[in-house]
């Protein structure tokens, strides 16, 4: 079916996708944003470090083979990526539940935290499913 569309119109497709990811990402990054404004406090900008830190394990032990994190490897280094990248998304989670808990955030806050890293997972999830997807594959 993919083989029967012209090359423009599967470059225009694959440009959508793109526009999609940015779309996503910045409302990620506006969301972020907007639970530090909107509340006048810059604390929950602390999370930022940890999505930072979410794809360093990725790109420095996994390497261009993002398709073994997927399965089950005997690989010590997948399995620290698989570990290290585990720990720095719950640690995204877990910077703005304390923050709350300590009360240094409020409820709103809280809640565009939470709205931002799922956005952000939704955009990776979107993005992997991007890369595995074959420019001849039959849909």
């Amino acid at each position: 079916m993919m083989a029967d569309i012209p090359g423009y119109v599967r470059s225009c497709l694959h440009t959508g996708k793109l526009a999609l990811l940015a779309i996503l990402v910045s409302g990620g990054i506006v969301l972020q944003i907007l639970a530090c404004a909107l509340y006048n406090n810059w604390w929950p900008m602390v999370t930022v470090s940890m999505y930072v830190l979410l794809p360093m394990p990725l790109l420095f032990f996994a390497g261009s083979d993002s398709s073994s994190l997927f399965s089950e490897s005997d690989n010590n280094w997948v399995n620290a990526t698989k570990f290290l990248t585990g720990a720095s998304t719950i640690g995204s989670l877990a910077i703005p539940a304390i923050l709350k808990h300590a009360g240094v955030i409020s409820w709103g806050a809280l809640a565009m935290e939470f709205s931002s890293f799922f956005i952000f997972v939704l955009a990776i999830m979107c993005y992997i499913r991007m890369n595995s997807e074959d420019d001849y594959s039959v849909l």
